[in-house]
């Protein structure tokens, strides 16, 4: 899998993993995570996603990183905002108040790209990547914080061969082994989505279930 796949799914409107509503579990369980008004939320392979603007309207400044310019370009659009765009190569960066976006690889990020961040709020990034390339997220993502910062961790779980990714399944094994090192790892939430998921049950599952985890530093 490699950029030019993600080009090509926004390109045909393949994007069956963005949610046209705020998240259910971002609105009922950031409370638990104590983030201070004026923190800065980082959120990774943001997409288009209206999570952004609830994470702004609780007083937060918002970075998101996606590999789309079409899903960037959508994002303003489809919300009325016109950023300012400015070159930061290797990314493209938009910038409207407390929102910014930066376009371009999240594996070129670097820490002096990233400046500093207080929280990370992951929903579509972790399990947007296939097995051999989540161990490198997430080890790329321990290098842009020179200490663990708290995140709350979404990600789906079902039976693989039932259904090729993207999104692809992440089980809680996989969840504790990527992160535990940094990390403690609590699942907060569960929730039965196949009934509620039609496009998933006609691609062959017969299970799928939404798992949330709150990921606390150990250095705290």
């Amino acid at each position: 899998m490699n950029p030019e796949f993600w080009h090509q799914r926004w390109q045909r409107g393949e994007t069956g993993w963005h949610e046209g509503e705020i998240n259910t579990h971002l609105r009922e369980l950031w409370p638990q995570m104590r983030i201070s008004p004026g923190a800065r939320v980082l959120v990774p392979l943001c997409g288009k996603t209206l999570d952004l603007l609830w994470l702004a309207s609780q007083g937060h400044r918002v970075l998101g990183v996606e590999l789309s310019p079409l899903a960037v370009e959508a994002f303003f659009a489809e919300n009325g905002l016109s950023p300012e765009i400015t070159q930061d190569p290797p990314f493209t960066r938009h910038r409207v108040d407390e929102i910014e976006i930066l376009c371009g690889d999240l594996f070129h990020l670097a820490p002096g790209k990233l400046g500093s961040v207080d929280a990370v709020y992951d929903r579509a990034s972790l399990i947007a990547l296939p097995p051999e390339l989540r161990q490198s997220y997430a080890a790329h993502l321990e290098t842009l914080f020179p200490t663990a910062v708290p995140r709350l961790l979404i990600t789906l779980e079902y039976d693989q061969t039932e259904m090729p990714g993207p999104p692809f399944a992440v089980h809680p094994p996989e969840v504790e082994s990527l992160f535990s090192g940094s990390h403690q790892v609590k699942p907060v939430a569960a929730l039965d989505l196949i009934d509620e998921s039609p496009r998933f049950r006609e691609r062959g599952l017969s299970r799928l279930e939404e798992r949330v985890y709150r990921l606390e530093p150990k250095d705290r």
